[in-house]
Formats: C-alpha cells, sequence, structure tokens
C-alpha cells in the first residue's frame, strides 16, 4: 500500500490533507459540515478526479448526518464545485440514491472508496508491464495517491514497476500554474524513494526531442466514448509532442472517470478558475496589477493522440473503447 493516503473517514469526520499546504507543511484537516467539504472540493484542498469523487461521496454523508438538505439540495451544491471532473458526478449520485433509498450512506459512500483503492491497483498491475527496465517516464499534474485517494491513476503503474525492480526513473512536469507536479507528484515519489526529476513545462518539447523520454502516462478528469479527454492543462501539448517524437502516450482512469453520456471531446464542460492563480506566484504578484489573465484549469486531448487507455480491466486502445464500454456495461 503506498504510504500517501488523500482522505479517510473516521467519527463522523471526512479527514483530508490540505493538498494547497503541501510539499512545506502536511496539514490534516477534519470536515464536519457540507458547506466545508464542498469548499474544500472548490478551492483545491481536495483535488483529483478520483479523490474528488470520494470526497463528494463524503461530503453526502456530511449532508445527511447534518440534516437541513435533501439529498438533491445537497448534491446540487457539490455538482456545481469542481464541473469538469466526472467522478465528482458519479460520487455525489451512488450516495444520493442510497440516500433517497433509506439505505446506509457512510457503508455506500465507503463501498465507493475502496472500489476506487481497488480499481487504481489494477490499473497499476495493467499498466506496470508498459515499463522496461530503468524507462524515462514523463507525467504532466499530479495523478498519484494525493489524486487517487491511495495508488494514483499515472503513478499506479510506477509504483509496481518500481516495487517489481524495474526501477523507473520520473520526469515530472511542473504543471504551472499550481505546480500539482513538483508540489505534490514529486513529494509523492520522494517520500516512496522514487527517482524523478522536476522539468518546467515548456522544457519538455526539448526532452522529447532528446530522446530522453520512453513513455508518457497521465491521468484524466473525463473521458468521452470516442476517447477525448480532458485532463490538467498542459496535457494537450505533451500529447501532441509525443506523437511528433514517436514516443507512447498512455492515459489511465478508473472507470468512475469515463462518461458514457459524451462523445466528443468539445462537450466537456472545461472549468476556468481565478486570475490570481496566474497573475501571482506564492501569493507575490507577478505580472501588471492590471492585465487581463485567462486560466483554463483543463484542456481536451483527441482521441488520435492516445496510444492506449490504462483501465482497471486492462488496455485498451481508443479505436475499441466505445465497444469496450458498452460490453462492460452489459456484463454489470
Amino acid at each position: 500500500m503506498p504510504s500517501v493516503q488523500a482522505l479517510w473517514f473516521a467519527d463522523g469526520k471526512l479527514c483530508v490533507i490540505d493538498q494547497r499546504r503541501l510539499p512545506l507543511d502536511r496539514v490534516v484537516l477534519e470536515l464536519t459540515q457540507l458547506s466545508e467539504a464542498a469548499e474544500a472540493i472548490r478551492n483545491m484542498t481536495v483535488r483529483g478526479a478520483p479523490t474528488i469523487g470520494v470526497a463528494a461521496a463524503y461530503a453526502m454523508v456530511l449532508a445527511h448526518a447534518q440534516g437541513g438538505y435533501t439529498a438533491e439540495q445537497a448534491a446540487e451544491i457539490l455538482r456545481s464545485t469542481r464541473p469538469t471532473a466526472h467522478d465528482l458526478f458519479v460520487g455525489v449520485d451512488i450516495v444520493r440514491k442510497a440516500w433517497e433509498d433509506g439505505r446506509d450512506v457512510v457503508k455506500v459512500a465507503t463501498d465507493y472508496r475502496n472500489s476506487i483503492v481497488e480499481q487504481c491497483h489494477a490499473i497499476g498491475i495493467h499498466g506496470a508491464p508498459l515499463f522496461p527496465r530503468d524507462a524515462n517516464v514523463l507525467t504532466h499534474c499530479n495523478a498519484g495517491a494525493l489524486a487517487t485517494v491511495e495508488w494514483g491513476t499515472a503513478l499506479a503503474p510506477i509504483r509496481v514497476a518500481w516495487r517489481e525492480g524495474r526501477l523507473p526513473h520520473v520526469w515530472v512536469d511542473e504543471t504551472r500554474p499550481l505546480l500539482q507536479g513538483s508540489r505534490l507528484t514529486a513529494w509523492e515519489l520522494r517520500e516512496e524513494g522514487i527517482p524523478h526529476t522536476i522539468l518546467a513545462d515548456n522544457a519538455a518539447g526539448f526532452l522529447l526531442q532528446r530522446k530522453k523520454v520512453d513513455l508518457v502516462i497521465v491521468g484524466a478528469d473525463r473521458i468521452t466514448t470516442s476517447g477525448d479527454f480532458a485532463n490538467k492543462i498542459g496535457t494537450y501539448e505533451k500529447a501532441v509532442l509525443a506523437h511528433e517524437h514517436g514516443v507512447p502516450f498512455y492515459v489511465a482512469a478508473p472507470w468512475s472517470t469515463f462518461d458514457p453520456t459524451i462523445e466528443s471531446g468539445s462537450a466537456i464542460p472545461i472549468e476556468e478558475r481565478a486570475r490570481e492563480e496566474v497573475t501571482t506566484f506564492g501569493g507575490v504578484p507577478s505580472a501588471p496589477a492590471d492585465s487581463p489573465a485567462w486560466n483554463p484549469a483543463f484542456d481536451v486531448t483527441p482521441a488520435r493522440l492516445v496510444t492506449a487507455f490504462i483501465t482497471p480491466g486492462g488496455m485498451v486502445r481508443p479505436g475499441d473503447l466505445k465497444a469496450f464500454l458498452k460490453n462492460r456495461g452489459e456484463a454489470h
């Protein structure tokens, strides 16, 4: 089991690592109110699509215990927090249905949490054979335990390969503007002793050109039935660069990230965040006070740039994804 756990539920409280404080301080917040949990998701105290989904499931549990809300009222508050992450909607709706049916909402949320952990471990097992010994892997943003409760999506195969003695080295994109790579991914890898090197986002092309990367692996926030997917801003350009240089590009995700209602990436809602995330650095202004800024949190990568998806059920090529998801749905 990885040494990092993004959140847990105990004694009626949702306990979360405040990811805004890493890597300098490891602070655990105890949340007891729906409003607190919703704000923690909105302000990225907790982040990463699968972790958001689990946090939202437990936020519904808090609302149920708190009283004063219907299941749909609580669900609507949470749905508005981070609109791109499909896992958010899955986690909310699983507990909403249990609430309305009179079932044990704590058990349902915990079962969902455990399912995500198991799926991410399976992703690690399926993905680890992709790594040749001493592979150099490029990743973007944070798709590790912090983003997925425990194992990770993109980092799960890296963790499994490391434990099998394949000894991967990870190139970590800093991931502007909030530095989820240099702050969070590097912290996770350091915690487990996995070799890594941080690089500026705009150095990745030069790195690939120098043939210093064997494969690229990223997570996702929403994947359509065609294989177009949304992930942290900057992912699309990494996919273009990998394609240009003939480097395999993999996307790792649990089932809750796949959205069966959307076929094209153009239909994915893209969250835009505050100007200040771009125009300040560590709270210090880094741009003229009156200069406008555009801050989309995600971009969309077309399926044609994806080598394969690493799922809990195995490897799936983009062209096979629609049939794969349909067969999986029929089997369930």
